[in-house]
């Protein structure tokens, strides 16, 4: 693949790429999937030798940070060998390599994420009650992510937490989650539930603008802005009182699209040049051409072109329906 920089139609450069292994996950979380959740066949999923190879192409066009997400990115089988190759691009045109999990799987791999080279994760956390984890995710698994968490502090990486703020179900709880995460040296990251794929419950019901979470904390903590930064789309904020940091994603109350960064590929090799939109080329079919290199440089290409200005996300009305049907666990976290 020729070594251009990624560069789309608004002149946003592109170094960041989020690479879906798996649309599997070992939970139901109510605001992202249906609980009788259908998941695509093996057989349209890439093989790791497929995955690690895409990784490669797009790290010579430049892609300085990868983040492997699913599904849960840890419930594919030998996952950790696609990690350990790509760790060896570190240092080597890769800067980073991270990855969001639910941290169900963590306690049996976190040594060896760092032996990887991992040295930063993501790991999404709503509530640290039980019963409501339960609930939320229709699995009693809160013990094992809290034993994750604890397995990847001890291995050496550095956690943050992703919370999705949702009305009437964890709003109250937010404060403390904040104080035991920075307690913990943890960052937190407060996200707003986004309208992709159908569910059971109508996301209006919980949608929870951030601008009203901020307004709320603000009566109880001194949030300072802060010029931190680590290519995602989070604006951060400083607390004093707890010594910690607070990220706030806001998809739908203040757009943050002006200064993307990010591509995402599924773990079929559809590539999505916004989350929100319907834009995408299907690498798999170039991988698997008999011209793979000049095909994935070709659909690559065509991506910059297609990729849109911004998303249109939007939770405005009871009943609305989402705005696109894919799920977030098929697009890729």
């Amino acid at each position: 693949m020729a070594a251009t920089p990624l560069v789309d139609q608004f002149a946003r450069r592109i170094s960041y790429l989020r690479l879906s292994v798996i649309d599997r996950c070992d939970l139901r979380c109510s605001y992202c999937m249906p609980e009788r959740m259908t998941f695509l066949p093996k057989a349209e999923v890439l093989s790791l030798e497929e995955l690690h190879k895409l990784a490669l192409g797009f790290i010579a066009r430049g892609i300085t940070k990868l983040r492997l997400t699913g599904g849960e990115p840890l419930v594919r089988r030998d996952m950790i060998e696609l990690v350990r190759a790509l760790g060896r691009k570190l240092g080597d045109g890769l800067e980073e390599l991270t990855l969001t999990t639910n941290g169900t799987q963590l306690a049996g791999l976190a040594g060896d994420l760092f032996e990887a080279g991992v040295r930063r994760i993501n790991v999404s956390l709503d509530t640290r009650d039980r019963e409501t984890f339960a609930r939320l995710t229709r699995r009693d698994m809160l013990p094992q992510v809290l034993e994750g968490i604890e397995a990847a502090r001890a291995a050496g990486l550095k956690v943050k937490l992703n919370t999705v703020a949702l009305k009437g179900v964890n709003e109250a709880e937010i404060p403390d989650l904040m104080h035991w995460a920075h307690d913990k040296g943890m960052e937190l990251t407060l996200i707003e539930v986004m309208p992709l794929g159908e569910v059971e419950e109508d996301r209006f019901d919980h949608y929870l603008p951030l601008s009203t979470v901020r307004e709320s904390l603000e009566q109880r903590f001194t949030l300072a802005p802060s010029g931190h930064r680590t290519g995602g789309p989070a604006r951060y904020f400083d607390v004093e009182q707890t010594g910690g940091r607070l990220g706030l994603i806001t998809p739908l109350t203040n757009n943050f699209c002006d200064g993307c960064n990010r591509i995402r590929v599924t773990a079929t090799g559809q590539l999505f040049a916004c989350l929100g939109g319907r834009e995408q080329v299907d690498l798999r079919a170039a991988l698997r051409s008999d011209q793979p290199e000049a095909n994935l440089a070709a659909a690559i290409d065509e991506a910059m072109r297609i990729k849109p200005l911004r998303h249109s996300f939007a939770i405005d009305r009871p009943g609305a329906e989402p705005a696109l049907p894919r799920h977030m666990s098929m697009t890729g976290g």
